[in-house]
């Protein structure tokens, strides 16, 4: 097999001997031959099983010769935005357009097209009529349903409708993939494909599903947002790949959308299998012109250890996308990658991180998940520990202290956040200990997201007490350690549930604990989450209750501004939400007050008594005329 980038231009396809490529990749990231890039993924499992895969990054969507670079594929084009969804690329929460984009030659924006799965697909159509079309990535699999979409307000289609692609991928496509090639590799139609988990297709005729679910129609949710919260809490109800049963959301008479149960996870060994592909690990040389590509510097010397997460977040994705069973890689896997990272000129004995969604997460949160799935109904962590959650970093902790005895590795940090929900139910402090002794610096990034518990609730967070108690823990050690370090709590504004009562309250504990954030997230609704699916509909879809959300960008400024209170800029929008929540108290000179009373309110105090004077000497003059008189 050939050590080197695969095809970007008909030429490499030459070098490589080859006359036509099986699989074409369009994608809307620049070319990044890295195992954090979904397209290196999938481009180098296919390359693994011998297919012959060619890469069109960022082609321009203007241009129909732009996607003929390689000619009409063998077996189909694929097709993804990238490892972000192309609008969340594009916008802030405040839908302004960003400045810089990571994925991207020189942070140019505007290299791919708003929606993007969707244009590549219509212009595949326009110069290709009937050459098979699979999407996948991130946007195509947490658009696979019928959604709402934050930035135009409306509420679309499946991405497959619209994109007017054959198959779609959803997870992080593996498994399906494969299963797929091999399957036009022998000469099934793409329109037969309909039998392979993981994957979403289209229907004229359902009578041959027969343990499918009918989810209420497009038609129907669009007229009544009460219906599209039904359905979502079917589709959450449904992403286990032991217990999901197959979805079935209609458009017309004749078309049905189908959504498979997923791909199981991942063994241990395939994980270990998509790690040690034929990577080269960095960018595309072409890209050195232009400064090269700044999304690699995060994962450059960083250990990917664990993918899933059983944390349940209101405002996460990932349930739908890796799932909530944990897939972890060995420890030899994860140390032989290490090591090549140690031999990199770049390397300066830093690991940066070794973790996956949640970092402390290396093993199933009990052992029926491995054959019977998680529970459909039921946290692992949320409201209460369950009985059965398992807790133990022993595995964790002895692959990070065998990554710290490297040779050439100076210290490994852990960046991609640690559960302290789960970290505070271990009985055994060992690896609190460890974590402040070796793997931080300073501080400590978590999560706690709010403080008050009904907004924590929303969001699929444990009660405030629990962080508090993890603080006071983690406090705790680092004096037993004589070290002085702290957490940085991760904080976010204007979530379902979040009253301006509610941000004041927070905006009072930053108070009390000295704390004044750099950054302040502000709820971002993106597509497949229950935190949206509340936003637009008012529900919490699992139980079907009226939520309060804050819709109105002015008072999303208000909450945002309240957790940097202290920012002369905000003072506008701190004082005016302090009036409105009733907290008139926090206005004044006490040090428990968030801001002082505000400049024009002394100067309409010194106006009127400077009138007040006026009048007085006024009416002594008049009262001295007419004596005089």
């Amino acid at each position: 097999m050939i050590k080197d980038f695969l095809p970007v231009t008909k030429q490499d396809m030459e070098k490589r001997g080859w006359e036509q490529a099986d699989f074409v990749y369009i994608s809307g990231d620049a070319y990044v031959d890295h195992p954090s890039f979904g397209t290196a993924i999938i481009s180098r499992l296919l390359e693994a099983h011998g297919y012959k895969v060619a890469i069109i990054p960022q082609p321009d969507w203007k241009d129909e010769e732009s996607i003929q670079t390689f000619g009409r594929p063998r077996l189909g084009f694929l097709v993804s935005a990238g490892n972000m969804d192309s609008m969340v690329n594009h916008y802030t929460v405040s839908k302004k357009r960003r400045s810089a984009d990571a994925y991207t030659p020189g942070q140019v924006m505007g290299k791919r097209p708003d929606y993007a799965t969707i244009v590549y697909c219509n212009l595949i159509r326009k110069v290709y009529k009937d050459v098979p079309v699979i999407i996948g990535g991130i946007e195509a699999s947490l658009r696979r349903f019928a959604h709402y979409d934050y930035w135009s307000d409306r509420f679309k289609h499946s991405i497959l409708i619209d994109s007017q692609a054959d198959l779609l991928l959803y997870g992080m496509g593996e498994h399906a993939m494969i299963e797929v090639a091999e399957a036009l590799d022998s000469g099934i139609d793409i329109r037969d494909i309909s039998y392979v988990r993981g994957t979403v297709w289209k229907a004229k005729d359902i009578s041959g599903i027969s343990d499918g679910i009918c989810l209420p129609s497009y038609e129907e949710m669009k007229q009544d947002k009460l219906k599209y919260a039904e359905s979502f809490r079917i589709q959450y109800n449904n992403t286990d790949p032991f217990t999901a049963k197959t979805l079935l959301e209609q458009y017309r008479d004749n078309l049905y959308l189908v959504q498979n149960p997923p791909a199981y996870p991942l063994t241990t060994q395939e994980m270990d299998d998509v790690y040690d592909l034929n990577y080269m690990r960095t960018y595309h040389p072409m890209y050195e012109k232009d400064g090269g590509i700044p999304a690699i510097q995060e994962v450059k010397f960083s250990l990917v250890s664990a993918r899933g997460c059983f944390g349940g977040c209101s405002f996460c994705a990932l349930t739908f996308h890796q799932g909530r069973i944990i897939q972890a890689r060995s420890h030899a896997s994860i140390l032989k990658e290490a090591k090549l990272l140690t031999k990199d000129p770049d390397f300066k004995g830093y690991i940066h991180d070794v973790g996956g969604p949640s970092a402390n997460f290396r093993i199933p949160s009990c052992e029926k998940q491995l054959t019977q799935g998680v529970c459909m109904n039921r946290q692992c962590l949320f409201p209460k520990p369950c009985p059965n959650l398992k807790v133990d970093h022993g595995d964790y902790l002895e692959l990070l202290r065998k990554l710290r005895n490297l040779p050439g590795v100076k210290k490994v940090f852990i960046r991609s956040g640690i559960r302290f929900d789960y970290l505070i139910y271990d009985s055994d402090d060992t690896f609190l200990e460890e974590l402040c002794r070796y793997h931080i610096s300073g501080q400590l990034k978590t999560a706690p997201e709010h403080v008050s518990d009904s907004v924590l609730s929303c969001m699929g967070k444990p009660e405030h007490a629990v962080y508090q108690a993890f603080s006071e823990k983690f406090q705790k050690m680092n004096r037993k350690l004589g070290m002085k370090q702290y957490t940085v709590p991760y904080l976010m504004s204007s979530h379902p549930a979040s009253t301006l009562k509610d941000a004041v309250k927070l905006a009072e504990y930053l108070r009390d604990i000295g704390h004044m954030p750099e950054q302040v997230q502000d709820f971002y609704p993106t597509p497949s989450t229950l935190s949206t699916c509340m936003y637009y509909t008012g529900v919490d879809p699992r139980t079907m209750e009226r939520v309060y959300v804050p819709v109105s960008p002015h008072e999303k400024a208000m909450q945002r501004a309240l957790i940097q209170y202290r920012m002369p800029g905000n003072y506008a929008l701190v004082h005016e939400a302090l009036v409105k929540a009733g907290r008139k108290d926090m206005i004044g000179y006490d040090r428990k007050c968030l801001i002082r009373p505000e400049a024009k309110e002394k100067v309409i105090r010194s106006d009127s008594s400077a009138s007040e004077k006026m009048s007085k000497k006024k009416k002594t003059l008049r009262n001295i005329h007419k004596k005089k008189k």
